[in-house]
This record gives structure tokens, C-alpha cells and sequence, in this order.
């Protein structure tokens, strides 16, 4: 059966959240502070390492039903309605944060969380300070930019470790030029350029949820993996939260592209002295391979200007935001028109120089 996790303050009875200005939970009557293992009931499930070819790893408990997709508040006794892979939420009638316990039997448990360090007010001001150093954005929009939503959001990741052997050969060219009196003479010489080595790679982040554009995840990258925790589903109380529906061994390939593209650019990083560089055969070979399941903070952040919709994701840890923004034509405009003018005064001037003019 299903149910929903509220937690409660010992003191006065009120539901807690999880505070990033503290990262302890704090209720919000009473102000009472008390850290996360206080409300954590004892788990003694053990955790296993996973293979990435296989499927083990730590369970949520058995016996919970996963279809349910309307819950009941605890508090106020309003109905809390979220998508298949919600797992966490606020009651929209109370605002009580939530914890959906139900509809994740049988998932993987997550191995590790990062708490969010930046708060709702925090997010905002980034993005207002985000928007402001945008030069090519409507003056209208940086005034009258108003949020039309923003949430907290732990997003499902894969995160992949991994040592391997690269090795690359490349096509390299050193160009010479000279010229006497009569004619410019150019030398093109080829070279057979070979670059090895073993690495490791620890923590390689692959979203692991269809809602989430991939491209857009990876460019609020890094996560600083140094502060994660274990998880603990306190952590989630004030924030929305998502299981997986990308699991292990589909996001692999993407592990591994990733792998293979920071492998090239460390090789190609030791290669110098060329004029050009072109990657001719590429080998990586994966050892030891392992996963792990995590939950990384991400603030969204839409609003709205001139009935167009714009959505800004930012790293809930780091401050790192993203997002499209519209453009001011008449200040495009005036930029290319600047370059213009530019370029005939230079063009101007060689002309004069060359007394063709």
C-alpha cells in the first residue's frame, strides 16, 4: 500500500523541511534546527557496488504498491496528484512538503544525494543577474522579467567509474612558408603521430530521466561530488524529486561516449607543435567498469515574455545556470552595423596606404 512520508517536528508537531542554508532539517513554526539522521527511520538494507552488466543493487522495501498516482495529505487531507516517477512534492493546499514512499518497489535505491545549497531566493537572483549580463536581451525583458514558476528539483542520475587504455593515432602536418623575389613557396609535411595511456574516471554523471534534455543537464555541469551523502529520503522534504525511467544499461552508451571523448581530449592535450591534428583511429578499452545511483539538485526556473515560454535550469549546488533568452533585433542590428563601419574604416585606410585612392 502507499503512503506518504511527512516529517515532523519533535518539538511542536509542524512539518519540517531541509534547509540549504544550514543542511539540517528546520521547521518553519517553530525554527527548531536538528540534523537529517534524526528523522531517518534505521535501515538496514546493505549496499551493493553494481556492475554495469548487471541489475543488483539496493532495493527499495518490498510490498509497496508503485501504481498509485493520487496521494492524501496527511495534514490537511487534500489530494496530492503526480506523474509515475514523482516521488517527492508539496501539498498544493497546505504547502506541506511531502515524501511519496509509494510507486518506487523495486526500484534502485539511490546510493548517495547532494543536498541543494542554493535556495528559492538565491535561484532568482541568479537568474536575474544571468539575464542582465545578457548585452543582446530586451531591455523590457530584464525590467519586466517576472517568474511564472520555479522548483526545486532532485533529478536521477547514473554516475559511471571506470579505468581504461586509450590510444589514438593521429595525422599531424607542419607547414612552412617562405618566398624570395619572384614567388611564395609553401611545404606541407606529414607525420604518423601515435598517443597512449591508462586513466581513470570516477563519477561520470548521465541524467537518467526522460524529462530532462540531456544536453541541457550536462551544461550545469560540474557537480562537486566531494559533498554528496548518503541518501536519506528526509533530504528530499521541500523539493521535488523524480525516479529514474532511464535505467542503468540504457544510459551506458552515453557513459562511455563521454569517457571516450575526455580520453581524446586528454591525449590530444599532449600533442603539440603541429600545424594540424586529425584523429585517425581511436581504441578504448573499459576495465572494471562499476555504477552508481545518485540524486544531484537542479533549480527550473520558466518565464514568460511576450507570450513565449523561456526555461533556465541552474545547478542547485554550484549557482551554474542555463538557458535561451530572446534577442533584441534593434541592438543586434546595431552591433553588426558597428562591425560594418569598422571594417570600412580599416578597409579605408589600406587603400589610402596602398595610394589606390
Amino acid at each position: 500500500m502507499s503512503d506518504i512520508l511527512e516529517y515532523k517536528c519533535p518539538n511542536c508537531g509542524g512539518t519540517v523541511n531541509f534547509d540549504t542554508s544550514t543542511q539540517k532539517m528546520k521547521c518553519p513554526f517553530c525554527d527548531t534546527e536538528f540534523d537529517v539522521s534524526e528523522v531517518e527511520q534505521p535501515n538496514n538494507e546493505a549496499s551493493d557496488e553494481m556492475q554495469w552488466d548487471t541489475d543488483t543493487g539496493t532495493r527499495w522495501q518490498e510490498g509497496e504498491d508503485g501504481n498509485m498516482s493520487v496521494f492524501t495529505c496527511k495534514s490537511c487531507g487534500g489530494e496530492i496528484v503526480g506523474d509515475e516517477n514523482t516521488v517527492s512534492s508539496t501539498c498544493p493546499y497546505c504547502g506541506n512538503a511531502v515524501v511519496m514512499s509509494g510507486r518506487i518497489s523495486g526500484m534502485l535505491k539511490p546510493d548517495y544525494i547532494i543536498p541543494f545549497k542554493l535556495d528559492k531566493k538565491a535561484a532568482k537572483e541568479k537568474l536575474k543577474s544571468y539575464v542582465n549580463s545578457k548585452k543582446l536581451a530586451p531591455n523590457t525583458f530584464k525590467s519586466e522579467n517576472r517568474l511564472e514558476e520555479i522548483k526545486g528539483v532532485y533529478v536521477p542520475f547514473w554516475l559511471f567509474d571506470s579505468n581504461i587504455n586509450a590510444s589514438i593515432n593521429y595525422e599531424g602536418t607542419r607547414v612552412r612558408t617562405w618566398r624570395d623575389n619572384d614567388y611564395e613557396y609553401t611545404e606541407t609535411s606529414f607525420y604518423d603521430v601515435y598517443r597512449q595511456g591508462n586513466m581513470s574516471f570516477m563519477n561520470i554523471p548521465v541524467d537518467g530521466s526522460n524529462k530532462m534534455p540531456d544536453d541541457l543537464m550536462e551544461s550545469i555541469e560540474p557537480y562537486d561530488f566531494s559533498e554528496a551523502v548518503d541518501f536519506k529520503s528526509a533530504y528530499l522534504a521541500g523539493y521535488l524529486a523524480d525516479k529514474y525511467d532511464v535505467d542503468m544499461q540504457a544510459s551506458i552508451p552515453r557513459a562511455n561516449q563521454r569517457i571516450k571523448e575526455s580520453a581524446a581530449d586528454t591525449l590530444g592535450n599532449t600533442v603539440q607543435g603541429y600545424t594540424s591534428l586529425i584523429p585517425r583511429v581511436t581504441n578504448v578499452q573499459l576495465i572494471n567498469g562499476v555504477s552508481k545511483y545518485a540524486l544531484f539538485p537542479v533549480w527550473l526556473l520558466k518565464t514568460k515574455y511576450k507570450d513565449q515560454n523561456y526555461t533556465f535550469a541552474m545547478n542547485g549546488q554550484t549557482g551554474k545556470i542555463i538557458g535561451d533568452l530572446p534577442v533584441d533585433n534593434g541592438k543586434l542590428i546595431g552591433i553588426f552595423s558597428g562591425i560594418a563601419a569598422v571594417i570600412s574604416v580599416v578597409a579605408y585606410g589600406v587603400v589610402n596606404l596602398l595610394g589606390l585612392f
